[in-house]
């Protein structure tokens, strides 16, 4: 039985797309991949937000019911409360600062639980007498949760490093060059 050579190209295509490997590569993300990506922009959220001292903006990056721990230990509980207290920083020593979070790694638990490092450099905090404080480098230590497809923070832990000897500015104690 012959097959009908107007029916060869269409099947062919067909068979070709449908293999393994067959299909040219797409830039679409593995699951994994989106995940990792989505982490990524809520902690650039977060800082953007931070930089725009929009108190509302920074919140929302928050899970509803999670915790918020600062450089001074100070503890903040839901997202009601993340709110009020940036809002507070924002007309006070943090209304002139910028912030910047680099994510250094993500290690998935589950496919809805992730924890997040992320390098953090603060700079125009102010003392109380509105004096500018030397850039505040630091390690963003976060639990993100994935809730109706959107990953949240669901705790947030911020250590501020350490100033190196004999200088003002702090960075990592495995890196002086920061």
């Amino acid at each position: 039985m012959r097959f009908p050579t107007t029916l060869a190209a269409p099947v062919i295509s067909l068979v070709l797309l449908t293999a393994p490997g067959a299909a040219p590569a797409q830039s679409q993300p593995t699951t994994g991949e989106a995940d990792s990506l989505a982490i990524k922009q809520v902690c650039a959220d977060f800082s953007e937000s931070f930089s725009r001292h929009d108190a509302h903006g920074v919140a929302m990056t928050f899970a509803e019911d999670a915790d918020f721990t600062n450089m001074g230990g100070r503890h903040s509980h839901g997202r009601k409360d993340i709110e009020n207290w940036f809002a507070s920083l924002f007309r006070g020593n943090l209304k002139e600062s910028q912030r910047t979070d680099t994510v250094k790694s993500i290690r998935f638990f589950t496919p809805e639980l992730a924890a997040v490092d992320a390098d953090t450099v603060i700079t125009g905090t102010k003392t109380a007498d509105g004096a500018e404080i030397p850039p505040r480098k630091g390690l963003m230590i976060v639990m993100m949760t994935k809730q109706n497809g959107r990953w949240l923070i669901g705790t947030f832990h911020e250590a501020e490093y350490p100033a190196p000897r004999g200088g003002s500015a702090n960075g990592p104690a495995n890196n002086s060059a920061n």
